[in-house]
């Protein structure tokens, strides 16, 4: 029989930051207040960084998935809230402070795979039992920054590349390619600038 969920809308400010389900890997730096629940956080936290995984103060990632790669770094401001948010970062994503994240958003500073059809097939190829240790093509990494303030609505997917500017509203769905003017609205797939708030 599982133990009661705890509900963490009733922890104490000051709390030490804490995962709910084990120890925090040694690389992971929390702000005090900060809980991250699910089991499935770190089950794909592989950055070999120091600190890989920075979190502000009150933070609530609740069911948010690190899966970040050797290089990754992945830090976030604080008194944020995510939830089922999948972050996969090979090189690095920023988040600011006051952001809300919806369920099942996706933020990727990479396409994992190449593109180009030549390169795509030796990538299957390396990656593959017959590869036999053969290196993976390069693989274009970027930046996701999200700025200050910024509200994203559930099922989005933000691309690598992407700013997404202070006070933004991202409707729920988009599919953000290109970078996100500051107090805008955006939805679509791709999406576009539908308002200003």
């Amino acid at each position: 029989m599982q133990p009661p969920r705890e509900n963490v809308h009733d922890r104490l400010p000051g709390e030490a930051p804490r995962w709910l389900h084990g120890e925090l890997p040694v690389n992971v730096r929390a702000g005090q207040g900060t809980t991250i629940s699910g089991d499935l956080a770190f089950k794909r936290f592989l950055s070999g960084r120091t600190p890989a995984l920075v979190l502000g103060a009150h933070c609530t990632m609740d069911g948010v998935q690190f899966a970040v790669g050797a290089d990754g770094v992945v830090e976030i401001g604080e008194y944020c809230y995510f939830t089922n948010v999948v972050l996969l970062c090979e090189l690095a994503v920023q988040v600011g402070s006051y952001v809300v994240i919806g369920w099942n958003v996706t933020i990727a500073d990479t396409d994992f795979h190449p593109i180009a059809p030549a390169l795509r097939i030796a990538d299957a190829i390396a990656c593959s039992p017959l590869g036999q240790g053969r290196p993976r093509p390069p693989i274009p990494r970027q930046p996701v920054v999200i700025e200050d303030d910024v509200w994203i609505g559930p099922n989005a997917t933000i691309l690598k590349g992407v700013r997404i500017g202070a006070g933004a509203f991202v409707e729920p769905g988009a599919l953000i390619t290109r970078d996100v003017p500051a107090r805008a609205r955006v939805a679509g797939n791709p999406a576009e600038v539908i308002g200003r708030l």
